[in-house]
């Protein structure tokens, strides 16, 4: 068989963090969903079944986590910490795309969340 691509991916993970423009939104927090995908090759874990020959999705969690906690006026700017941890903590990880939603912005709009979507390939 051939393998054409191999991804982890992290599908809507939840947190409730203080980012916003706003002081009120930075005070009160919100809910907001992340999307990961990490671009890995981890083919030799097909055959190994060793945790060793790919990335933990668990770590990658952790460092998405660790950064959603850091309030921040953008979530831009949380995105790049996410994105800057991922690659300096994982050589293997060849390319992330990363959405970061927020559940309820204040734009007075009707809608499930507005966010950024960053694609990012190892340099």
């Amino acid at each position: 068989m051939k393998i054409n691509h191999t991804k982890i991916f992290i599908k809507e993970a939840r947190f409730f963090a203080h980012h916003g423009v706003l002081e009120q939104e930075r005070y009160t927090g919100t809910h907001f969903f992340v999307n990961l995908e990490a671009t890995v090759d981890f083919t030799h874990a097909l055959q190994t079944d060793e945790l060793s020959d790919t990335v933990s999705y668990a770590d990658l969690f952790d460092i998405v986590r660790s950064e959603m906690e850091i309030p921040s006026k953008l979530i831009e700017h949380v995105g790049g910490r996410i994105l800057e941890h991922i690659f300096r903590s994982y050589p293997e990880v060849e390319a992330v795309t990363l959405e970061i939603t927020k559940e309820n912005p204040p734009m007075g709009a009707d809608c499930n969340g507005a966010g950024i979507r960053i694609e990012a390939r190892r340099e």
